[in-house]
């Protein structure tokens, strides 16, 4: 299997890393024209475009004046993301072999990278896929990353010899592939929670729950997809009855 995840707003480039291992994104020269782009955008100009604050647009506008393709200050994609997500997958607790499982197995959507894996170095940056970024012909980053970023996972599925794609990133995200030109078949896992009588789905909850499912693959090796049907995690359960062949749910109650 393949899994894909989404990035995350918040970022760790401060905690210490306890790997060397890295690999470089595929994807850096779209990624620069995507900088040279942002960098013809005024802090207020910013802080319109992504609804930022303007500290917040301050920030990025100095991660884009800073931001280059050396190695020097750039940090392990999946150590560097920080949000509910990874908290869920853990992955500077991960130990080496699962680690090494993931830089096969798992790649990350990105507004900035098109597609990461794991170990790719990247800057510190904010660029959410969502973003109506106008770059030469295209209106938005989906149409800017265009058919790459399918063409990126195709080639990573044929590497991994996955005969499915397991999606645990957000809508989003997944926006930016194209599910028909995908050379394998999509399952789209749901995490529900039982509250005020019913099932439901709840943000934060459905992001950590994403992430633990990244790591239980990792930590047990899987490549058969099916096996993430054991997953328990947290006292989530795959519930047959409620599911169809690309919609798997898992759900639990909150004590």
């Amino acid at each position: 299997m393949l899994i894909v995840l989404s990035p995350a707003k918040s970022l760790d480039f401060e905690s210490p890393v306890k790997t060397r291992l890295h690999s470089t994104p595929d994807m850096l020269e779209r990624s620069a024209a995507l900088i040279e782009v942002l960098r013809g955008y005024s802090m207020g100009q910013l802080a319109e475009l992504m609804s930022l604050s303007d500290k917040l647009a301050d920030l990025n506008v100095g991660r884009y004046a800073d931001w280059s393709t050396d190695t020097a200050g750039a940090r392990q994609a999946a150590l560097a993301f920080n949000g509910d997500v990874y908290g869920g997958l853990d992955a500077p607790t991960l130990k080496p072999k699962a680690l090494a499982w993931t830089q096969q197995h798992l790649r990350i959507l990105s507004g900035l990278y098109g597609v990461l894996r794991p170990l790719d170095l990247i800057h510190p940056h904010r660029l959410e896929m969502g973003t109506r970024l106008a770059v030469g012909a295209t209106k938005d980053l989906v149409g800017f990353w265009g058919d790459a970023v399918t063409d990126r996972l195709n080639e990573a599925i044929a590497a991994s010899g996955a005969t499915v794609l397991v999606n645990l990133a957000s809508q989003e995200y997944f926006h930016a592939v194209q599910p028909k030109r995908l050379s394998v078949p999509v399952i789209h896992p749901v995490f529900e929670e039982w509250k005020d009588g019913k099932y439901k789905i709840i943000p934060f909850y459905a992001k950590r729950a994403r992430g633990l499912m990244a790591r239980y693959a990792a930590e047990k090796g899987l490549v058969d997809a099916e096996k993430l049907k054991k997953f328990k995690v947290e006292d989530y359960a795959f519930v047959k009855q409620a599911s169809t062949d690309s919609e798997w749910i898992f759900r639990r109650k909150l004590v």
